[in-house]
């Protein structure tokens, strides 16, 4: 594909989104980026809250964590670029120990894998002896090394039935465990702040942590939009407060939340995640009105642009390694989550 190409299939779906002198510029850059592609041998994966112009130029896949996660254990390329945060680059190089992991970004981070360690999943184990640890994907290898099987927020709810036990220590997600209890009728506490479970009876143990983008909305957002545009559809992701899904319309993971737009014949939604998710779905679907109520963008997640994927294939930046010893147990955890589904 020239660079002319490029442009005109990024105008052809971001036109309404992106000013075109950006277009003509990222569709240069994009343009690199896939010979580099083919010359490394590369494969390249993009989580959904990408920025428009990467999410629909040089990504060879694009979805959830779960998602991403099958592509990543698939691919037979042999270097596998990952535009997302440090922990989904490390679950691809969990699965792909032989292959080059590359992350755009230096850093990368997340408030909900860094609100945890393996040291708390490990006090929380000789507390609760024998309690399965289930552990969102949002979490560092060290930590997913402690776990029993790691989930997604689109199969949480398969994961904690499918351990055949009522009783599971869930993290570190404080707001995706109410949600899972609430579905499942299931009391939740948090040791963390001095709540200890039932004698009797099915339990969660919960943890502390929360998506500094998802704890900030609240129901007067959906009442807000309820009020300006009676005819909306709110999706809420499931990192929001349980109250937040209760007053929404749907609530699923991002690609739950796609299908949704997609199949749905709604024409107006609000969508209660990364707003860059928002523009992605707008370019999908040009007649619905995603209603711009959200302005919160991940830090993390819009550190990685086009120019970082460029410069993460030309210079070889930046390469994820996890050891040998934490690998092995993290990725029994990671492979059942995918056999799961």
């Amino acid at each position: 594909m020239s660079e002319r190409e490029m442009y005109e299939k990024m105008k052809a779906r971001l036109a309404h989104v992106v000013p075109d002198v950006e277009l003509r510029y990222k569709a240069k850059l994009a343009d690199e980026i896939l010979r580099l592609k083919r010359e490394r041998n590369a494969v390249i994966l993009a989580h959904n809250y990408m920025e428009p112009a990467l999410y629909y130029s040089v990504p060879d896949f694009t979805g959830d964590s779960l998602e991403l996660s099958r592509k990543a254990a698939q691919t037979d390329r042999d270097v596998i670029v990952f535009c997302g945060v440090k922990f989904m680059a490390e679950t691809a190089k969990i699965l792909n120990p032989g292959k080059t992991v590359l992350l755009p970004s230096e850093k990368g981070g997340c408030s909900l894998a860094q609100a945890i360690t393996a040291d708390d999943v490990r006090a929380l184990k000789k507390r609760f002896p024998g309690i399965p640890v289930v552990t969102y994907v949002n979490t560092y290898a060290d930590v997913k090394a402690e776990t029993d099987v790691c989930c997604t927020s689109s199969n949480a709810a398969k994961v904690v039935p499918s351990l055949k036990t009522d009783r599971v220590i869930f993290l570190p997600d404080e707001y995706l465990a109410r949600n899972v209890a609430n579905e499942l009728r299931w009391p939740i506490v948090f040791p963390s702040r001095g709540e200890n479970p039932p004698a009797t009876g099915p339990w969660m143990i919960g943890w502390h942590g929360r998506c500094e983008v998802h704890e900030r909305f609240i129901p007067a957002d959906v009442e807000n939009a309820r009020r300006q545009f009676p005819d909306v559809v709110v999706l809420a992701h499931p990192e929001c407060s349980p109250e937040v899904v209760a007053a929404s319309d749907f609530s699923g993971s991002t690609m739950a939340m796609v299908r949704y737009v997609q199949e749905s014949k709604a024409k107006r939604y609000v969508l209660l995640t990364e707003c860059s998710m928002g523009d992605n779905i707008a370019a999908e679907n040009p007649g619905k009105e995603m209603v711009r109520i959200c302005s919160i963008r991940c830090p993390h997640m819009n550190e990685i642009t086009l120019e970082d994927t460029l410069n993460a294939l030309k210079l070889n930046r930046y390469v994820i390694d996890v050891p040998e010893d934490i690998r092995a147990r993290a990725l029994k955890a990671v492979e059942r989550m995918i056999e799961i589904g």
